[in-house]
């Protein structure tokens, strides 16, 4: 094996090595991350909350189809966005995202105000709220698609082989900074008005066009495409959009990116099952006594009374940033001394750990130590695989790769949210499980229950019972046993870290039977994830690409950042 580029070069050298442009670009994504996540810490309280509490009131399935679509296109779109801002300019292409996002932002503030507008059609309201919600949430998906592969581009553009894994942990610190901060806006706004929440985060990454005006468009290295000069029009712009989704199904990187989904089919669940999780299930009175109220008694404050004695639950997830933003420049330092496929690896053990600790307790702190374990995995796993990107990246093709990345995170979040969601509508919400309680051990006809109003459903089952809100709630968990949702994810994540671990033996050997081992080892991964339907379809999409795209499979190449290849021979 090859020596790593970054071992031989100090931390003070790596840290000085890095321009003006790194860092901007750096603070752009912070930015942009930090009204990001503002807001995904509570949409999905805010999604299944009742209308009388200014709420949505979908159902869990249906919050799993909006983050479902969401997630298809934020995650696949860069796949064509990242050819189009290697091609038409990094700055560019963040400067349309950044319109995009805040249209979405705002639609999505003004769903309900918006589905009065269109209340003459022959739509329920509740269907009006969905699809004029739903428009939102997809305007922001698409801002941020298109954002990804620009502002990552004008990174790589600044980053040396020897200061990649550094790098590229630093801008995954910078992320987290801005995704730790996000929730204490989004905490504090919706105690205003849910409102407020979304025209905030569209202020806060208008910000970002101040910063784009500080710097030169970055030089490309295009070294195997010179563009003629009647290479233009719309032509060009399908042209590029296919040939780049195109090669996305080489069987070498396709099976890489389906097999590593299984990570971000956990992750993502973090951010849109553990909210109501936590605010259905999990007992935090004993973290707001011992460590809430010390905090805000040294500044001389009170914790909200909205708070209730509890700790809301976009704070105790913005822990998962927090170990981001202080650790993931000293994980990274420590895996870029390694390959990249064995701290993903390492990564995702640690990962499923965490997600399997979620549903060991419903004590507030266990939480806290599920997350913080997850985090760790995470710190190994993800910036990781943008290195590992960067590795195959032929020259000049930055920006592509690092569009192609985002699709692993597209598969796991699209398909895992519309799984979860059904899950948790039938094993996990409270509200649908006290209505059960109702009907099945109290005789309720479904007729009574279901004239309750969702905000009245736990508490008519505790006037029945006699019995407080926390009583009624651990009889529900102990009954019906939400948290084994999350040994389901752990499980998946374990059979994903198996199946990169053969990824990493089938690619090591560059055997002519390779691309065959690749094609089952996706289908029985996807197969047990996903259902086996989805891995007959990313099975197929190989198999086509190798029988109709005349192109052969990209060639192991020494790794100019890290010293593997991506069929790197066995030590």
């Amino acid at each position: 094996m090859q020596s790593n580029p970054s071992s031989g070069t100090s931390l003070s050298e790596q840290f000085r090595s890095y321009n003006r442009v790194f860092w901007t670009g750096n603070l752009m994504e912070m930015f942009e991350r930090l009204s990001y996540y503002g807001l995904r810490t509570v949409v999905p309280i805010y999604m299944v909350l009742s209308l009388t509490e200014g709420g949505l009131e979908l159902s869990h399935t249906e919050k799993g189809q909006v983050f479902m679509w969401w997630a298809a296109v934020q995650s696949f779109v860069p796949i064509f966005t990242g050819g189009y801002a290697d091609k038409y300019g990094y700055k560019k292409t963040v400067g349309i995202s950044i319109a995009i996002k805040i249209l979405g932002y705002l639609v999505m503030g003004y769903a309900l105000d918006l589905a009065q507008l269109f209340s003459f059609t022959d739509m329920s309201a509740h269907d009006l709220n969905f699809w004029s919600f739903t428009t939102g949430a997809l305007l922001l998906a698409l801002g941020t698609a298109i954002f990804k592969p620009g502002i990552q581009g004008i990174i790589a553009a600044q980053l040396e082989e020897r200061t990649s894994s550094l790098g590229w942990s630093l801008f995954y610190q910078l992320v987290n900074v801005g995704g730790w901060l996000g929730p204490f806006l989004a905490g504090f706004m919706r105690l205003m008005s849910w409102k407020w929440v979304f025209i905030s985060c569209a202020l806060i990454v208008a910000i970002n066009y101040l910063f784009l005006l500080t710097f030169d468009e970055p030089v490309q290295n295009h070294e195997d495409e010179e563009a003629s000069p009647e290479e233009s029009g719309w032509r060009t712009v399908l042209e590029t959009g296919w040939t780049t989704s195109v090669k996305m199904f080489e069987p070498r990187l396709f099976g890489f990116l389906v097999i590593f989904s299984g990570f971000w089919m956990m992750f993502f669940q973090l951010f849109d099952l553990l909210p109501n999780y936590i605010d259905d299930w999990v007992d935090s009175r004993q973290v707001f006594a011992t460590m809430v109220q010390p905090v805000f008694g040294v500044v001389g404050a009170s914790p909200p009374e909205a708070w209730a004695g509890y700790v809301p639950q976009e704070h105790m997830i913005n822990i998962n940033a927090a170990m981001c933003m202080l650790f993931a420049w000293l994980v990274g330092y420590f895996t870029g001394k390694t390959r990249s496929m064995y701290a993903m690896i390492l990564g995702m053990a640690i990962a499923s750990m965490g997600i399997y600790g979620l549903g060991l307790s419903t004590s507030g702190w266990a939480i806290i130590g599920a997350i913080v374990l997850f985090s760790l995995g995470e710190l190994c796993a993800s910036p990781t695989k943008m290195r590992y990107m960067m590795t195959i990246a032929p020259p000049g093709k930055n920006a592509t790769y690092l569009g192609y990345v985002n699709a692993t995170g597209g598969i796991g979040w699209s398909l895992g949210s519309a799984l979860a969601g059904r899950l948790y509508d039938a094993h996990g919400d409270k509200v649908m499980l006290a209505r059960r309680y109702l009907g099945d051990e109290l005789n309720w006809s479904s007729e009574a229950v279901a004239r309750l109003g969702r905000d009245e459903v736990v508490a008519t089952l505790g006037t029945v019972l006699e019995q407080t809100p926390s009583e009624v709630r651990e009889r529900l968990f102990d009954l019906y046993a939400p948290n084994v949702i999350w040994e389901q994810f752990a499980i998946y994540g374990i059979v994903s870290m198996f199946g990169l671990i053969g990824y990493d033996l089938i690619t090591r050997q560059n055997h002519r039977w390779e691309n065959v081992g690749i094609m089952a080892l996706t289908f029985a991964v996807s197969g047990y994830c996903y259902g086996i339907w989805w891995g007959i379809a990313f099975v197929q999409a190989m198999a086509l690409y190798l029988l109709f795209y005349d192109e052969a499979p990209p060639a192991a190449q020494p790794s100019i950042q890290t010293g593997e290849s991506i069929a790197e021979p066995p030590a």
